[in-house]
């Protein structure tokens, strides 16, 4: 399967691949959509990770996370910023969740 060339195609490809729901971070915690279940985000794992680099602008850096919470086996994407104008408290807490999902 080819890469997404765009944020909006990674979402899309998510979605249809059952990561329907919006996640947002949240005092440390993943909200799950509009119901806002909640969990702690060394709880979650990441199943899929793009990062797209802004071809003339770094503001345009974006990366999109496919989370998934094993034990409700809820299933969202989250995208954030990357590079100058990322959340910090996303960069640290996700991208650490990345690493470890992987060395597991």
């Amino acid at each position: 399967m080819d890469s997404p060339d765009t944020v909006t195609e990674a979402v899309s490809l998510l979605k249809a691949e059952g990561y329907d729901t919006e996640v947002d971070l949240v005092d440390g915690h993943l909200r799950w959509g509009q119901a806002g279940a909640v969990c702690a985000v060394e709880r979650a794992e990441v199943d899929r990770l793009y990062r797209f680099e802004g071809q003339s602008d770094p503001g345009d850096e974006m990366v999109v996370f496919a989370l998934r919470d094993p034990a409700t086996g809820l299933q969202g994407v989250l995208a954030s910023a990357f590079g100058p104008a990322a959340d910090p408290e996303v960069l640290d807490q996700l991208m650490g969740l990345s690493q470890r999902s992987r060395e597991a």
